[in-house]
């Protein structure tokens, strides 16, 4: 009976170490570095909007590891992200449907390295969006990072 306990510990362990991947996006213009100080190697500016991917954050709330749209790790501070979500097209064009399907009239076409409002994941892989503009429609989570 001992190994009944032992899977159920162990499964347990694996769930609770589990965790979603979580986005943020930028608030303003900052600063990337290469550890969590402003006397730091300065590596990047990253754009107002762009969407990161949250690794880690200090335990004072002060700097964010991040993941940026091109996989470089590097610090921010906490204060210059939002919760608000946005994704990044990587497609080098794509068409925002009205509805979640191909056949669907297209709202707006967007290029790379357009940033778009997240509203929500569809079923069948697509996303809905929001542009700058206000119009809003559905693309695909294949033409987009920060999902």
């Amino acid at each position: 009976m001992i190994r009944p306990v032992i899977l159920a510990a162990g499964l347990a362990l694996l769930t609770s170490s589990a965790q979603a991947i979580d986005y943020a996006s930028v608030s303003r213009n900052a600063i990337l570095f290469e550890s969590s100080s402003l006397q730091a190697r300065k590596l990047a500016i990253i754009l107002t909007g762009t969407p990161v991917e949250v690794v880690v954050t200090s335990p004072d709330m002060q700097w964010v590891r991040v993941r940026d749209p091109s996989g470089t790790l590097s610090w921010i501070e906490g204060n210059a992200l939002s919760k608000q979500r946005t994704v990044l097209v990587t497609a080098e064009q794509v068409a925002v449907r009205r509805e979640a399907n191909e056949r669907s009239p297209v709202v707006f076409e967007a290029i790379r390295d357009v940033v778009l409002e997240f509203v929500s994941i569809e079923l069948g892989g697509w996303v809905k969006v929001q542009h700058a503009s206000g119009s809003s429609g559905f693309l695909r989570s294949t033409e987009i990072w920060g999902l």
